[in-house]
């Protein structure tokens, strides 16, 4: 199994920046692709990017060029840096990891972005 525990989020003003965490135990070396998730209040959980165990991304097209996903494979954590963070970036962020055939979920970690 794996377990996920994400950490840094927290209250931003428009404009600013942040970096969430998200930090995997269990059987890590049979995790593929990370990924994280967002969900909004009253909408339903979205994708946000992945990172691929060999290192490529994709975005969603509304974080394109604000969002950057990596991976440090040493400490078994992967990061989320968000730039220009906008109202709509308001969420609940989930990370997820594949280990095929399973998928695990973290408890989530809310990103507020207000003035």
């Amino acid at each position: 199994q794996v377990q996920l525990v994400e950490f840094g989020g927290n209250l931003v003003q428009p404009g600013g920046s942040l970096t969430v965490s998200c930090a995997a135990s269990g059987s890590i070396f049979s995790i593929d692709t990370m990924a994280w998730y967002r969900q909004a209040p009253g909408k339903q959980r979205e994708l946000v990017a992945t990172i691929a165990r060999g290192g490529s991304t994709n975005y969603a097209d509304s974080v394109k060029d604000r969002f950057t996903i990596s991976r440090d494979y040493a400490a078994n954590t992967v990061h989320l840096q968000m730039h220009n963070l906008k109202s709509e970036d308001t969420a609940v962020y989930y990370c997820n990891a594949a280990y095929p055939p399973f998928l695990a979920w973290g408890l989530g970690t809310l990103v507020t972005v207000s003035s």
